[in-house]
Protein backbone atom coordinates (compact mmCIF):
# COMPACT_ATOMS: atom_id res chain seq x y z
CA UNK A 1 0.00 0.00 0.00
CA UNK A 2 1.55 3.36 -1.01
CA UNK A 3 2.35 5.76 1.80
CA UNK A 4 0.07 8.76 2.16
CA UNK A 5 3.24 10.87 2.08
CA UNK A 6 3.99 9.79 -1.49
CA UNK A 7 0.46 10.01 -2.91
CA UNK A 8 -0.64 13.18 -4.71
CA UNK A 9 -3.28 15.38 -3.07
CA UNK A 10 -6.80 13.95 -3.26
CA UNK A 11 -8.36 14.66 -6.63
CA UNK A 12 -4.95 15.39 -8.18
CA UNK A 13 -2.86 12.98 -10.24
CA UNK A 14 0.65 12.12 -11.38
CA UNK A 15 1.02 11.32 -15.08
CA UNK A 16 3.53 8.63 -16.00
CA UNK A 17 5.01 8.46 -19.53
CA UNK A 18 2.22 6.34 -21.05
CA UNK A 19 -0.39 8.66 -19.51
CA UNK A 20 1.35 11.71 -20.94
CA UNK A 21 1.55 10.15 -24.41
CA UNK A 22 -2.20 9.50 -24.39
CA UNK A 23 -2.94 13.05 -23.26
CA UNK A 24 -0.63 14.55 -25.86
CA UNK A 25 -2.22 12.42 -28.58
CA UNK A 26 -5.72 13.67 -27.74
CA UNK A 27 -4.58 17.28 -27.28
CA UNK A 28 -2.74 17.07 -30.61
CA UNK A 29 -5.93 16.03 -32.41
CA UNK A 30 -7.91 18.79 -30.68
CA UNK A 31 -5.36 21.47 -31.59
CA UNK A 32 -5.18 20.34 -35.21
CA UNK A 33 -8.96 20.45 -35.64
CA UNK A 34 -9.40 23.77 -33.83
CA UNK A 35 -6.69 25.43 -35.92
CA UNK A 36 -8.27 24.16 -39.14
CA UNK A 37 -11.42 26.01 -38.07
CA UNK A 38 -9.44 29.25 -37.71
CA UNK A 39 -9.03 29.35 -33.93
CA UNK A 40 -5.88 30.88 -32.41
CA UNK A 41 -4.12 29.80 -29.17
CA UNK A 42 -4.39 31.70 -25.87
CA UNK A 43 -3.01 31.08 -22.37
CA UNK A 44 -3.90 32.81 -19.09
CA UNK A 45 -2.44 32.64 -15.53
CA UNK A 46 -3.38 29.80 -13.17
CA UNK A 47 -4.40 32.33 -10.49
CA UNK A 48 -6.87 35.16 -10.94
CA UNK A 49 -7.94 37.96 -8.61
CA UNK A 50 -10.72 36.48 -6.51
CA UNK A 51 -13.22 39.16 -7.49
CA UNK A 52 -12.69 38.16 -11.14
CA UNK A 53 -14.11 34.70 -10.45
CA UNK A 54 -16.65 35.10 -7.66
CA UNK A 55 -20.27 35.53 -8.71
CA UNK A 56 -19.78 34.23 -12.26
CA UNK A 57 -20.67 30.55 -11.79
CA UNK A 58 -23.87 30.50 -9.78
CA UNK A 59 -24.36 29.46 -6.18
CA UNK A 60 -22.83 26.00 -6.53
CA UNK A 61 -19.87 27.20 -8.56
CA UNK A 62 -18.88 29.80 -5.97
CA UNK A 63 -18.50 27.06 -3.37
CA UNK A 64 -16.11 25.08 -5.58
CA UNK A 65 -13.57 27.86 -6.22
CA UNK A 66 -10.12 27.13 -4.77
CA UNK A 67 -9.24 30.28 -2.84
CA UNK A 68 -5.64 31.35 -2.14
CA UNK A 69 -5.08 32.95 1.27
CA UNK A 70 -3.23 36.24 1.52
CA UNK A 71 0.48 35.83 2.07
CA UNK A 72 3.24 37.47 4.12
CA UNK A 73 2.08 39.85 6.85
CA UNK A 74 -1.57 39.20 5.89
CA UNK A 75 -1.29 35.42 6.27
CA UNK A 76 -3.00 35.33 9.67
CA UNK A 77 -6.08 37.17 8.41
CA UNK A 78 -7.57 34.05 6.81
CA UNK A 79 -8.71 36.20 3.90
CA UNK A 80 -8.23 35.31 0.24
CA UNK A 81 -7.26 37.72 -2.51
CA UNK A 82 -6.53 35.22 -5.31
CA UNK A 83 -8.13 32.00 -6.57
CA UNK A 84 -7.19 29.21 -8.96
CA UNK A 85 -9.11 29.53 -12.21
CA UNK A 86 -12.40 27.61 -12.18
CA UNK A 87 -12.74 27.50 -15.96
CA UNK A 88 -11.23 29.14 -19.05
CA UNK A 89 -14.26 31.23 -20.02
CA UNK A 90 -14.17 33.92 -17.34
CA UNK A 91 -10.40 34.48 -17.82
CA UNK A 92 -11.09 34.80 -21.55
CA UNK A 93 -13.71 37.47 -20.88
CA UNK A 94 -11.19 39.36 -18.74
CA UNK A 95 -8.54 39.12 -21.48
CA UNK A 96 -10.93 40.41 -24.14
CA UNK A 97 -11.91 43.36 -21.95
CA UNK A 98 -8.23 44.13 -21.27
CA UNK A 99 -6.93 43.80 -24.85
CA UNK A 100 -10.04 44.60 -26.92
CA UNK A 101 -8.25 47.17 -29.13
CA UNK A 102 -5.51 44.66 -30.01
CA UNK A 103 -7.82 41.78 -30.95
CA UNK A 104 -9.60 41.16 -34.29
CA UNK A 105 -13.27 42.05 -34.76
CA UNK A 106 -14.20 38.38 -34.42
CA UNK A 107 -11.80 36.83 -31.91
CA UNK A 108 -11.65 33.05 -32.32
CA UNK A 109 -9.46 31.40 -29.72
CA UNK A 110 -8.75 27.95 -28.38
CA UNK A 111 -7.22 27.35 -24.95
CA UNK A 112 -6.02 24.08 -23.44
CA UNK A 113 -4.95 24.48 -19.81
CA UNK A 114 -5.71 23.02 -16.36
CA UNK A 115 -8.47 24.36 -14.12
CA UNK A 116 -9.20 23.65 -10.45
CA UNK A 117 -12.42 22.93 -8.59
CA UNK A 118 -12.87 22.00 -4.94
CA UNK A 119 -15.25 19.22 -5.96
CA UNK A 120 -15.70 15.75 -4.52
CA UNK A 121 -13.46 13.40 -6.55
CA UNK A 122 -15.22 10.57 -8.39
CA UNK A 123 -14.81 8.41 -11.51
CA UNK A 124 -13.73 10.79 -14.26
CA UNK A 125 -14.07 13.79 -11.91
CA UNK A 126 -10.97 15.47 -10.50
CA UNK A 127 -10.01 18.62 -8.63
CA UNK A 128 -7.37 19.48 -11.19
CA UNK A 129 -8.18 18.80 -14.81
CA UNK A 130 -7.66 20.17 -18.29
CA UNK A 131 -10.27 21.97 -20.33
CA UNK A 132 -10.06 22.31 -24.10
CA UNK A 133 -12.02 25.40 -25.08
CA UNK A 134 -13.02 27.11 -28.31
CA UNK A 135 -14.76 30.47 -28.25
CA UNK A 136 -15.85 33.11 -30.75
CA UNK A 137 -16.34 36.68 -29.57
CA UNK A 138 -17.85 39.56 -31.51
CA UNK A 139 -20.76 37.95 -33.38
CA UNK A 140 -24.40 37.24 -32.51
CA UNK A 141 -24.90 35.06 -35.59
CA UNK A 142 -26.08 31.49 -35.05
CA UNK A 143 -23.39 30.47 -37.56
CA UNK A 144 -21.03 30.61 -34.57
CA UNK A 145 -22.96 27.90 -32.70
CA UNK A 146 -22.98 25.69 -35.78
CA UNK A 147 -19.22 26.12 -36.35
CA UNK A 148 -18.41 25.35 -32.73
CA UNK A 149 -20.60 22.24 -32.74
CA UNK A 150 -18.99 21.12 -36.02
CA UNK A 151 -15.48 21.56 -34.60
CA UNK A 152 -16.31 19.57 -31.45
CA UNK A 153 -17.98 16.85 -33.52
CA UNK A 154 -14.96 16.56 -35.82
CA UNK A 155 -12.62 16.19 -32.83
CA UNK A 156 -14.67 13.29 -31.47
CA UNK A 157 -14.94 11.60 -34.85
CA UNK A 158 -11.17 11.90 -35.35
CA UNK A 159 -10.65 10.28 -31.94
CA UNK A 160 -12.90 7.35 -32.90
CA UNK A 161 -16.22 8.22 -31.24
CA UNK A 162 -19.24 7.27 -33.33
CA UNK A 163 -21.99 7.14 -30.70
CA UNK A 164 -22.06 10.71 -29.41
CA UNK A 165 -24.93 13.17 -29.43
CA UNK A 166 -24.77 16.99 -29.21
CA UNK A 167 -27.70 17.94 -26.99
CA UNK A 168 -28.95 21.44 -27.76
CA UNK A 169 -31.23 23.82 -25.86
CA UNK A 170 -31.68 27.56 -25.34
CA UNK A 171 -31.82 29.66 -22.20
CA UNK A 172 -34.64 31.77 -23.67
CA UNK A 173 -36.64 28.60 -24.33
CA UNK A 174 -36.11 27.58 -20.71
CA UNK A 175 -37.13 31.05 -19.54
CA UNK A 176 -40.31 30.77 -21.57
CA UNK A 177 -41.09 27.27 -20.26
CA UNK A 178 -40.47 28.31 -16.64
CA UNK A 179 -42.59 31.44 -17.04
CA UNK A 180 -45.55 29.59 -18.58
CA UNK A 181 -45.29 26.90 -15.86
CA UNK A 182 -45.63 29.57 -13.17
CA UNK A 183 -42.08 29.80 -11.80
CA UNK A 184 -41.25 33.34 -10.63
CA UNK A 185 -38.40 35.11 -12.40
CA UNK A 186 -36.40 35.34 -9.17
CA UNK A 187 -36.62 31.54 -8.86
CA UNK A 188 -35.43 30.73 -12.40
CA UNK A 189 -31.75 30.18 -11.51
CA UNK A 190 -32.64 27.74 -8.72
CA UNK A 191 -35.13 25.91 -10.93
CA UNK A 192 -32.53 25.55 -13.70
CA UNK A 193 -29.99 24.11 -11.27
CA UNK A 194 -32.56 21.49 -10.26
CA UNK A 195 -33.71 20.72 -13.82
CA UNK A 196 -30.10 20.25 -14.92
CA UNK A 197 -30.06 17.13 -12.70
CA UNK A 198 -33.11 15.49 -14.26
CA UNK A 199 -31.09 12.80 -16.06
CA UNK A 200 -29.01 12.18 -12.92
CA UNK A 201 -31.51 12.07 -10.04
CA UNK A 202 -34.78 11.47 -11.91
CA UNK A 203 -38.19 13.11 -11.61
CA UNK A 204 -38.66 12.41 -7.91
CA UNK A 205 -35.27 13.85 -7.01
CA UNK A 206 -35.85 17.00 -9.04
CA UNK A 207 -39.32 17.37 -7.55
CA UNK A 208 -37.84 17.32 -4.04
CA UNK A 209 -35.15 19.85 -4.99
CA UNK A 210 -37.67 22.19 -6.59
CA UNK A 211 -39.74 22.00 -3.40
CA UNK A 212 -36.68 22.78 -1.25
CA UNK A 213 -36.06 25.85 -3.43
CA UNK A 214 -39.55 27.17 -2.79
CA UNK A 215 -40.98 26.42 -6.24
CA UNK A 216 -44.79 26.08 -5.95
CA UNK A 217 -46.03 22.51 -6.29
CA UNK A 218 -48.34 23.46 -9.19
CA UNK A 219 -45.43 24.97 -11.15
CA UNK A 220 -43.22 21.99 -10.31
CA UNK A 221 -45.82 19.50 -11.53
CA UNK A 222 -46.44 21.51 -14.71
CA UNK A 223 -42.72 21.51 -15.49
CA UNK A 224 -42.15 17.83 -14.81
CA UNK A 225 -45.32 16.81 -16.68
CA UNK A 226 -44.07 18.76 -19.68
CA UNK A 227 -40.69 17.00 -19.67
CA UNK A 228 -42.29 13.58 -19.08
CA UNK A 229 -44.60 14.21 -22.05
CA UNK A 230 -41.60 15.17 -24.18
CA UNK A 231 -39.87 11.90 -23.33
CA UNK A 232 -42.91 9.94 -24.54
CA UNK A 233 -43.12 12.15 -27.64
CA UNK A 234 -39.46 11.52 -28.48
CA UNK A 235 -39.95 7.77 -28.09
CA UNK A 236 -42.96 7.80 -30.44
CA UNK A 237 -41.14 9.96 -33.02
CA UNK A 238 -38.09 7.68 -32.90
CA UNK A 239 -40.19 4.60 -33.62
CA UNK A 240 -42.04 6.33 -36.47
CA UNK A 241 -38.86 7.61 -38.14
CA UNK A 242 -37.47 4.19 -39.08
CA UNK A 243 -33.78 3.28 -39.28
CA UNK A 244 -32.16 6.23 -41.09
CA UNK A 245 -30.22 8.13 -38.41
CA UNK A 246 -30.49 11.53 -40.08
CA UNK A 247 -34.23 11.22 -40.71
CA UNK A 248 -34.78 9.89 -37.20
CA UNK A 249 -32.99 12.84 -35.60
CA UNK A 250 -34.78 15.34 -37.83
CA UNK A 251 -38.16 13.83 -36.87
CA UNK A 252 -37.27 13.94 -33.17
CA UNK A 253 -36.21 17.57 -33.31
CA UNK A 254 -39.30 18.57 -35.29
CA UNK A 255 -41.60 16.84 -32.81
CA UNK A 256 -39.90 18.36 -29.76
CA UNK A 257 -39.78 21.88 -31.20
CA UNK A 258 -43.45 21.61 -32.13
CA UNK A 259 -44.42 20.72 -28.57
CA UNK A 260 -42.27 23.53 -27.16
CA UNK A 261 -44.01 26.02 -29.46
CA UNK A 262 -47.38 24.77 -28.21
CA UNK A 263 -46.29 25.06 -24.57
CA UNK A 264 -44.67 28.52 -24.66
CA UNK A 265 -47.47 29.71 -27.00
CA UNK A 266 -47.19 33.51 -27.23
CA UNK A 267 -44.40 33.88 -24.65
CA UNK A 268 -42.11 36.34 -26.45
CA UNK A 269 -38.80 35.24 -24.91
CA UNK A 270 -39.53 31.55 -25.41
CA UNK A 271 -40.51 32.13 -29.04
CA UNK A 272 -37.24 33.98 -29.69
CA UNK A 273 -35.34 31.00 -28.33
CA UNK A 274 -37.24 28.57 -30.57
CA UNK A 275 -36.45 30.69 -33.65
CA UNK A 276 -32.74 30.68 -32.81
CA UNK A 277 -32.74 26.91 -32.25
CA UNK A 278 -34.33 26.46 -35.67
CA UNK A 279 -31.55 28.56 -37.24
CA UNK A 280 -28.86 26.51 -35.51
CA UNK A 281 -30.43 23.26 -36.75
CA UNK A 282 -30.49 24.63 -40.29
CA UNK A 283 -26.80 25.59 -40.11
CA UNK A 284 -25.69 22.31 -38.54
CA UNK A 285 -27.43 20.52 -41.40
CA UNK A 286 -25.31 22.54 -43.85
CA UNK A 287 -22.22 21.64 -41.79
CA UNK A 288 -23.05 17.93 -42.11
CA UNK A 289 -23.54 17.21 -38.41
CA UNK A 290 -27.35 17.30 -38.15
CA UNK A 291 -27.58 13.54 -37.35
CA UNK A 292 -25.56 14.19 -34.17
CA UNK A 293 -27.63 17.18 -32.94
CA UNK A 294 -30.69 16.65 -30.73
CA UNK A 295 -32.97 19.27 -29.18
CA UNK A 296 -33.17 18.53 -25.44
CA UNK A 297 -35.42 20.94 -23.49
CA UNK A 298 -34.28 19.40 -20.16
CA UNK A 299 -30.70 20.55 -20.73
CA UNK A 300 -30.11 23.51 -18.44
CA UNK A 301 -26.36 23.75 -17.63
CA UNK A 302 -26.00 25.31 -14.19
CA UNK A 303 -23.59 28.15 -14.98
CA UNK A 304 -25.46 31.42 -14.61
CA UNK A 305 -23.65 33.35 -17.34
CA UNK A 306 -25.30 31.56 -20.30
CA UNK A 307 -27.76 33.75 -22.22
CA UNK A 308 -28.65 31.83 -25.40
CA UNK A 309 -28.03 28.42 -26.93
CA UNK A 310 -26.50 25.79 -24.66
CA UNK A 311 -24.88 22.54 -25.78
CA UNK A 312 -23.66 19.34 -24.17
CA UNK A 313 -22.12 16.18 -25.65
CA UNK A 314 -23.43 12.85 -24.42
CA UNK A 315 -22.10 9.38 -25.20
CA UNK A 316 -24.10 6.18 -24.94
CA UNK A 317 -23.83 4.40 -21.56
CA UNK A 318 -21.72 7.20 -20.05
CA UNK A 319 -22.90 9.12 -16.99
CA UNK A 320 -22.13 12.78 -17.45
CA UNK A 321 -20.91 14.46 -20.62
CA UNK A 322 -17.77 14.79 -22.73
CA UNK A 323 -18.12 18.55 -22.95
CA UNK A 324 -20.49 21.46 -23.08
CA UNK A 325 -20.88 25.16 -23.64
CA UNK A 326 -23.14 27.85 -24.96
CA UNK A 327 -23.68 31.53 -25.67
CA UNK A 328 -22.77 34.07 -22.98
CA UNK A 329 -23.38 37.51 -24.48
CA UNK A 330 -23.28 39.46 -21.20
CA UNK A 331 -20.19 38.04 -19.50
CA UNK A 332 -17.52 40.20 -21.15
CA UNK A 333 -19.65 43.23 -20.34
CA UNK A 334 -19.00 42.56 -16.65
CA UNK A 335 -15.36 43.51 -17.31
CA UNK A 336 -15.76 46.02 -20.15
CA UNK A 337 -17.89 49.10 -20.68
CA UNK A 338 -19.57 47.50 -23.69
CA UNK A 339 -21.44 44.28 -24.41
CA UNK A 340 -19.48 41.84 -26.54
CA UNK A 341 -21.37 38.77 -27.82
CA UNK A 342 -19.65 35.46 -27.22
CA UNK A 343 -20.19 31.72 -27.60
CA UNK A 344 -17.95 28.82 -26.66
CA UNK A 345 -17.56 25.12 -26.03
CA UNK A 346 -15.32 23.09 -23.73
CA UNK A 347 -14.29 19.47 -24.31
CA UNK A 348 -13.70 17.43 -21.16
CA UNK A 349 -10.24 15.99 -21.76
CA UNK A 350 -10.24 13.84 -18.60
CA UNK A 351 -13.52 12.11 -19.41
CA UNK A 352 -12.46 11.60 -23.01
CA UNK A 353 -9.26 9.92 -21.80
CA UNK A 354 -11.15 7.69 -19.36
CA UNK A 355 -13.65 6.53 -22.00
CA UNK A 356 -10.98 6.01 -24.66
CA UNK A 357 -8.88 3.93 -22.25
CA UNK A 358 -11.85 1.79 -21.20
CA UNK A 359 -12.87 1.24 -24.83
CA UNK A 360 -9.26 0.69 -25.98
CA UNK A 361 -9.58 3.44 -28.57
CA UNK A 362 -5.95 4.61 -28.59
CA UNK A 363 -3.66 3.69 -31.52
CA UNK A 364 -1.70 0.51 -30.87
CA UNK A 365 1.64 2.22 -31.47
CA UNK A 366 0.99 5.03 -28.98
CA UNK A 367 2.73 3.34 -26.05
CA UNK A 368 5.84 2.91 -28.14
CA UNK A 369 9.47 2.84 -27.14
CA UNK A 370 11.11 5.82 -25.53
CA UNK A 371 13.86 5.65 -28.20
CA UNK A 372 14.58 4.16 -31.63
CA UNK A 373 17.97 2.84 -30.53
CA UNK A 374 20.03 2.53 -27.37
CA UNK A 375 23.80 2.98 -27.47
CA UNK A 376 25.44 0.47 -25.14
CA UNK A 377 28.74 1.21 -23.37
CA UNK A 378 31.34 -1.50 -24.15
CA UNK A 379 33.89 -0.27 -21.58
CA UNK A 380 35.19 2.95 -20.06
CA UNK A 381 37.54 3.53 -23.02
CA UNK A 382 34.61 3.55 -25.49
CA UNK A 383 32.42 6.10 -23.64
CA UNK A 384 33.63 9.05 -25.71
CA UNK A 385 32.93 7.37 -29.04
CA UNK A 386 29.56 6.14 -27.81
CA UNK A 387 28.57 9.72 -26.89
CA UNK A 388 29.71 10.91 -30.33
CA UNK A 389 27.64 8.21 -32.05
CA UNK A 390 24.56 9.15 -30.03
CA UNK A 391 25.03 12.80 -31.00
CA UNK A 392 25.43 11.93 -34.70
CA UNK A 393 22.32 9.75 -34.78
CA UNK A 394 20.21 12.38 -32.99
CA UNK A 395 21.33 14.97 -35.56
CA UNK A 396 19.92 12.65 -38.24
CA UNK A 397 16.47 12.56 -36.65
CA UNK A 398 16.63 9.39 -34.55
CA UNK A 399 15.57 9.14 -30.93
CA UNK A 400 18.62 7.85 -29.09
CA UNK A 401 19.03 6.61 -25.52
CA UNK A 402 22.55 6.35 -24.15
CA UNK A 403 23.23 3.78 -21.44
CA UNK A 404 25.01 5.90 -18.80
CA UNK A 405 27.74 3.49 -17.63
CA UNK A 406 29.88 0.50 -18.62
CA UNK A 407 28.11 -2.69 -17.60
CA UNK A 408 27.63 -6.30 -18.69
CA UNK A 409 26.14 -6.32 -22.17
CA UNK A 410 23.45 -8.76 -21.08
CA UNK A 411 22.17 -6.25 -18.51
CA UNK A 412 22.23 -3.45 -21.08
CA UNK A 413 20.27 -5.52 -23.61
CA UNK A 414 17.76 -6.44 -20.91
CA UNK A 415 17.32 -2.78 -19.95
CA UNK A 416 16.70 -1.76 -23.59
CA UNK A 417 14.20 -4.59 -24.07
CA UNK A 418 12.31 -3.61 -20.90
CA UNK A 419 11.92 -0.09 -22.31
CA UNK A 420 10.63 -1.40 -25.63
CA UNK A 421 13.67 -0.25 -27.61
CA UNK A 422 14.08 -2.29 -30.81
CA UNK A 423 17.81 -1.77 -31.48
CA UNK A 424 21.01 -1.67 -29.46
CA UNK A 425 24.22 -0.30 -31.01
CA UNK A 426 27.62 -1.29 -29.59
CA UNK A 427 31.11 -0.03 -30.38
CA UNK A 428 33.33 -2.90 -29.19
CA UNK A 429 37.12 -3.04 -29.49
CA UNK A 430 37.00 -4.79 -32.87
CA UNK A 431 34.28 -2.50 -34.26
CA UNK A 432 36.19 0.58 -33.12
CA UNK A 433 39.34 -0.61 -34.87
CA UNK A 434 37.43 -1.10 -38.14
CA UNK A 435 35.32 2.08 -37.92
CA UNK A 436 32.15 0.01 -37.58
CA UNK A 437 29.20 -0.40 -35.23
CA UNK A 438 27.44 -3.61 -34.17
CA UNK A 439 23.64 -3.29 -34.20
CA UNK A 440 21.35 -5.89 -32.63
CA UNK A 441 17.67 -6.12 -33.53
CA UNK A 442 16.05 -7.11 -30.22
CA UNK A 443 12.84 -8.12 -31.99
CA UNK A 444 14.45 -11.22 -33.50
CA UNK A 445 17.97 -11.32 -32.03
CA UNK A 446 19.73 -10.77 -35.39
CA UNK A 447 22.96 -8.77 -35.19
CA UNK A 448 24.72 -6.92 -38.04
CA UNK A 449 27.92 -4.90 -38.29
CA UNK A 450 27.83 -1.73 -40.42
CA UNK A 451 30.09 1.22 -41.21
CA UNK A 452 29.69 4.25 -38.94
CA UNK A 453 28.41 6.39 -41.81
CA UNK A 454 25.63 3.87 -42.58
CA UNK A 455 24.27 3.39 -39.05
CA UNK A 456 21.44 5.95 -39.30
CA UNK A 457 20.27 4.63 -42.68
CA UNK A 458 20.35 1.04 -41.43
CA UNK A 459 18.35 1.92 -38.30
CA UNK A 460 15.72 3.89 -40.24
CA UNK A 461 15.36 0.96 -42.65
CA UNK A 462 15.24 -1.44 -39.69
CA UNK A 463 12.24 0.43 -38.24
CA UNK A 464 10.33 -0.74 -41.32
CA UNK A 465 11.94 -4.12 -42.00
CA UNK A 466 13.36 -6.45 -39.33
CA UNK A 467 16.99 -7.44 -39.68
CA UNK A 468 17.57 -10.71 -41.50
CA UNK A 469 20.31 -13.19 -40.77
CA UNK A 470 23.26 -12.57 -43.11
Amino acid sequence: MPSAKTQPARGMRDFLPDDVRKREYVIGVIKEVYERYGFEPLETPAAENIETLMGKYGEEGNQLIFKILKRGVHEGSGEADLALRYDLTVPLARVVAEYRDKLPKFFKRYQIQPVWRADRPARGRFREFYQCDVDVLGSRSMVVEAEICAAAAEVLKRLGFNDFCIRLNHRKVLTGILGVAGVGLEQHDGALVALDKLDKIGRKGVEEELKSRGIPAVASQSLLDFFTELTALEHAAEIAAGEDVGQKQEALNKAVLGRIVEFVNDNEIGSQGVAELQSILEFTKAAGIAPQVRIDPSLARGLSYYTGAIMEISVKDLAGSLGGGGRYDNLVGMFAAQDIPACGFSLGLERILVVMSEREMFPSNLSGAAADVMIAIWNDESIGESIELAHQLRAQGLRVDLYPEADKLGKQFKYASARGVSFVAVIGDEERARGEVAIKDLRNGVQQTVKRAEVAFKLKLGKIFEFKQQ
